[in-house]
């Protein structure tokens, strides 16, 4: 399902016009990215939790040239699957 399937469903099964139902998925798209840019974690019960891992620097190659570099700290987004989304996929 990509996002546009989502606001669909939404508009339908809430009885939303598309507009309406694509500014309320757009709002919490939104508000979880201000979280994880802020450091926050988000957990949503049954579905699984998001975070922000922070990578160190390492030494690494490029694999076209064989050529050493620095890979320089990141932050990347996280996504741990929740007890009940595993199991219901599971089954």
């Amino acid at each position: 399902m990509n996002k546009s399937e989502l606001v669909e469903a939404l508009s339908i099964k809430k009885n939303l016009t598309y507009k309406k139902a694509e500014e309320i998925v757009n709002l919490v798209f939104d508000s979880m990215s201000d979280a994880l840019v802020n450091d926050d974690r988000i957990e949503i019960r049954g579905f699984g939790s998001f975070m922000v891992k922070d990578y160190k620097a390492y030494m690494g190659r490029n694999p076209k040239t064989g050529e050493i570099i620095e890979v320089k700290p990141k932050k990347l987004p996280f996504f741990k699957v929740g007890k009940e989304l595993k199991e219901r996929v599971d089954s």
